[in-house]
């Protein structure tokens, strides 16, 4: 075999599948279904647990340009999310089970793939490997990884937001809209009145939460457990996950005074997810406070919401801006325990160390992507960022360098359209200059899908 990939998860699944489309035959190793992580159910590839979203489909935003780019170099992960989506407004989100379960099919009839099924102890030094086990790698690979890279794998609690079944949803209550109208009227939203909400908040609090066992793990600040986010104010859900703005119910023709809104989670429109509802609490304790919100109160559980500890390793310490891991020749670290967070974000990460173990393996040099690009902006953060307060990133256009001076007339922007025309003008600008380091970069290496 050319190559090893161990986890078939969003980066180890891209990783493998660009690897084999450029020749190498590839072992893949996945433990599911025969080891189970606490947060999967299945042994499908890419199975998707906290979230069926691959975010804003906006082409000005971060993670708009990252698919253009990802788009750009065939990604297997993208091209199956857009086959599989589900409405979400001006978001990719997909039907989990058709998607994991096409994203396994092309891998297992790929004839230069061969899946091999158990845990592994510990990478082969004598192949290049990609390590993509995720933030739930399994022991005893996490206990190899914590003795051979010290002090370099940290931790933070993620957790999963709950999935209701469609027909327990009182429509009579919930009316379709996505905000500002963006992409049809593609979510559920129930209104809260001022009350309602209050009393929500009230049972939030006071309700009991499933017990942490590492105190000094800290959360993932752009996850945050919906009763964290109350904790630190009563008013921060309604400017977070509860933010009424831009939806109209079409009762009142105003906006309520907070909002929960509900995305399709499959095809058939058989489940809805409460977006950014993910939690700790109890599952008793979920169904009696999720229940005190207007048009949910007979809804049906199929699946509640849990918390799990994640594992990253210090990118800054470990791993060069290809993901290559510095004191281990022939390895590299692909998806959420690299430091990028995020399925798209992920998929990514497979997908560039895919293309340094190719050119490994040809025997050229690593050439990083250019810091311009998406991807050089993300992978460039793991590999530069101050170790002393690393944490995960998801894509931002903040990762990427400033725009040249004078570039942007930022005064007549904000006279003619505010702030919203500067911004997407920021973003455009940002996308033009990206797919132009992209294709030279492309040229330059001899790397043209």
């Amino acid at each position: 075999m050319d190559a090893a990939v161990i986890g078939a998860g969003l980066a180890g699944a891209e990783a493998s599948w660009q690897l084999a489309e450029r020749g190498c035959r590839v072992l893949l190793y996945e433990m599911r279904p025969e080891y189970l992580t606490p947060a999967h159910l299945t042994g499908l590839a890419a199975e998707m647990v906290c979230s069926n979203s691959f975010k804003s489909d906006d082409p000005n935003s971060a993670t708009g340009i990252l698919k253009c780019e990802m788009r750009r170099l065939g990604s297997l992960v993208l091209r199956t999310a857009e086959q599989c989506k589900v409405p979400a407004g001006n978001s990719l989100a997909v039907d989990r089970t058709a998607f994991s379960e096409a994203i396994t099919t092309a891998l297992r009839n790929h004839p230069r793939i061969r899946w091999v099924t158990g845990q592994v102890e510990k990478p082969d030094p004598g192949i290049p490997t990609i390590l993509a086990t995720g933030p739930l790698t399994a022991e005893p690979l996490a206990r190899w990884l914590a003795d051979e890279m010290v002090d370099s794998n940290l931790y933070f609690y993620d957790a999963i937001a709950p999935i209701v079944e469609a027909d327990s949803i009182d429509l009579n209550v919930a009316f379709r809209a996505s905000r500002y109208g963006k992409g049809g009227a593609d979510f559920l939203n129930c209104p809260m009145d001022a009350q309602q909400y209050s009393r929500f908040v009230d049972a939030l609090l006071i309700a009991p939460r499933a017990e942490l066992h590492d105190f000094d793990t800290p959360y993932f600040e752009a996850c945050l457990p919906i009763e964290v986010m109350a904790d630190r104010g009563r008013e921060t859900l309604r400017h977070g996950p509860m933010k009424p703005v831009g939806l109209d119910d079409p009762r009142t023709g105003r906006w309520a005074h907070a909002i929960v809104q509900l995305r399709q989670d499959t095809l058939a429109g058989d489940h809805y997810n409460l977006v950014g509802f993910q939690t700790r609490l109890m599952w008793g304790a979920q169904q009696e406070v999720f229940r005190l919100i207007p048009g949910l109160e007979g809804a049906t559980f199929a699946r509640f919401g849990s918390i799990h500890r994640n594992t990253y390793v210090q990118a800054p310490k470990v791993l060069d801006a290809t993901l290559a891991v510095k004191d281990h020749p022939n390895l590299w670290i692909a998806g959420q325990l690299s430091g990028v967070e995020g399925y798209l974000e992920s998929a990514a990460a497979g997908l560039a160390a895919s293309i340094a173990v190719d050119r490994h393996r040809r025997h050229l040099p690593p050439v990083p992507f250019p810091l311009e690009t998406m991807f050089g902006a993300l992978l460039g953060y793991l590999a530069h960022a101050s170790s002393k307060d690393f944490c995960p990133t998801n894509a931002m256009l903040g990762l990427l360098p400033a725009l040249p001076e004078g570039e942007l007339d930022h005064r007549a922007l904000k006279r003619v359209g505010g702030l919203k025309a500067l911004k997407a003008a920021k973003g455009a600008a940002h996308r033009t200059r990206a797919a132009a380091a992209l294709e030279a970069h492309l040229l330059a290496i001899g790397e043209i899908p």
